[in-house]
């Protein structure tokens, strides 16, 4: 999917529910968020999807949070946790439609890891983050040796983990 220009999330958001055929609604926390607590989730229920973002922090980690949150849903990232008991925390109106309920509190895992990667990916196309710089001197010379270079970029032909 092409991205917005200029870029916005909200643009992002627009064009990916066009895409998916399915209604995307951003919400704003109810109140600020606290360590330990997610930043952010997605919430796929039978009508549409939600992305839950903490509305009290900065315009970038706002943006940087709802793109974490698409990076699960282009991944179809299931939630390995109880929704249902995060799903009562929040007012949606059916909790019966609730299929998915992806908090963002640990990035330990696979799936963390695979959205912020995706987040990541975007923000920088986007230019909204700068690219990593090419290591040089000698971790260079040593990345360049074992034949690394550009080991530590995922390439976009590989595919997301399945939760």
């Amino acid at each position: 999917m092409a991205l917005p220009e200029p870029f916005s999330a909200r643009e992002l958001c627009a064009r990916l529910a066009e895409e998916r055929n399915r209604p995307l609604e951003l919400l704003p926390l109810p109140k600020p968020t606290v360590p330990g607590t997610p930043s952010g989730m997605w919430l796929a229920t039978e009508a549409g999807d939600y992305i839950f973002y903490d509305a009290q922090t900065s315009a970038l980690h706002q943006e940087h949070i709802i793109v974490h949150e698409i990076g699960h849903m282009m991944c179809d990232h299931r939630s390995a946790g109880d929704g249902q008991r995060l799903y009562r925390q929040l007012d949606i109106t059916d909790p019966r439609s609730v299929r998915t309920v992806l908090p963002r509190i640990r990035y330990s895992d696979v799936q963390e890891q695979e959205a912020e990667m995706i987040a990541s990916l975007i923000l920088e196309a986007a230019g909204r983050i700068p690219a990593p710089a090419r290591l040089s001197g000698t971790l260079g010379g040593l990345e360049s040796a074992m034949g690394l270079q550009g080991a530590g970029r995922r390439g976009t032909d590989m595919p997301c983990s399945r939760g």
